[in-house]
């Protein structure tokens, strides 16, 4: 045994020993590793620099400048699809010395634009691009005059579009909702967009020749005549965003005057709308401003009520065309 005992306290001279005197090393080799590393790390962030926002400039330019998108170039077609006129809302958000940035607003389409802001002297210019994604973009060129208008032309990047060009002269306005609008009393609200074109028959007036020999001119001729939808006084009178519509106020409305009334809720709520049966009425509407591509989650109680009941009598509603003149 007792040799048995010698040969375990040999083993650990041998191989213990030896263990630890490599601990020091291997500890010390670690935390050479260890301050290598945090030293680089240290550097790298040393170089890289702190961001910095921009400051903002001009921020009295900020909001809505409302106006006519007016076409000024068109291509030869014989159909014009595309209106002469729709109601522009071009939305700046933030100028800084590097960016213009914010929304154009304009028939159903609400697009993000990019510019840059350039200022010599008193004039203070614009070049503002659409994304380029959709068809119907286009970029800005526009400058501010007499501190109050927003002034240049609009070109579409598809040379091929049937407007190529449009102007605007924009004032700053702000959106603000209010229940109590209404549709202006003056004039008259005819459906220009949706003609019904008719033939008319009569007879042609008979001739010289046929007189003096005693011969009637019995041919008969047709001319086309165009026919359109008018509204009646209640687009006015009625408002869709406060009284509470029952069956009996809307039972002898024309399916136009139904369809007047539901849309002036989305009206007074800044809809940009998509059909241009819709923009004609409210074009020419000084109180309206595009602002939204959905209002859905904007309309109060009263008025989803109101537009369920006259979707329910527009389906069977019925309209009278008149003769009548643009």
């Amino acid at each position: 045994m007792a040799g048995l005992d010698s040969e375990l306290i040999n083993y650990r001279i041998l191989f213990i020993q030896p263990i630890k005197k490599m601990k020091k090393p291997f500890y010390l080799l670690l935390a050479v590793l260890l301050f290598s590393c945090n030293s680089k790390e240290k550097k790298a962030l040393e170089v890289i620099p702190a961001k910095t926002e921009e400051p903002e400039l001009m921020t009295e330019l900020y909001g809505s400048w409302v106006g006519d998108f007016v076409a000024e170039e068109r291509t030869n077609t014989e159909t014009q699809n595309e209106m002469y006129s729709n109601k522009i809302n071009i939305s700046i958000k933030k100028i800084t010395s590097s960016e213009v940035t914010g929304r154009s607003i304009v028939a159903g389409n609400n697009r993000p634009f990019t510019g840059r802001m350039t200022k010599k002297g008193d004039k203070i210019h614009f070049v503002l691009n659409e994304p380029g994604d959709d068809k119907n973009d286009g970029f800005f060129e526009c400058e501010i005059k007499n501190d109050t208008l927003l002034v240049g032309t609009w070109t579409a990047n598809n040379p091929n579009k049937e407007v190529r060009k449009r102007s605007f002269t924009l004032s700053k306005k702000e959106f603000r909702y209010n229940p109590y609008l209404k549709l202006p009393e003056e004039g008259m609200y005819v459906d220009y967009q949706n003609p019904k074109i008719e033939k008319v028959k009569y007879e042609a007036e008979e001739t010289e020749d046929a007189e003096n020999i005693g011969i009637e001119n019995e041919e008969t001729e047709y001319e086309n005549t165009s026919l359109y939808r008018v509204a009646s006084e209640k687009v006015v009178t009625l408002n869709s965003s406060v009284q509470k519509f029952t069956e009996s106020d809307l039972k002898n409305l024309k399916k136009i005057d139904l369809q007047i009334l539901r849309n002036t809720i989305f009206a007074r709520h800044g809809l940009t709308f998509k059909t241009k049966t819709i923009r004609q009425f409210f074009n020419q509407v000084e109180w309206y401003i595009p602002m939204y591509s959905n209002v859905d989650d904007k309309l109060t109680a009263v008025e989803k009520q109101n537009i369920a009941i006259l979707k329910r009598f527009e389906k069977y509603a019925e309209d009278n065309y008149d003769s009548f003149g643009r």
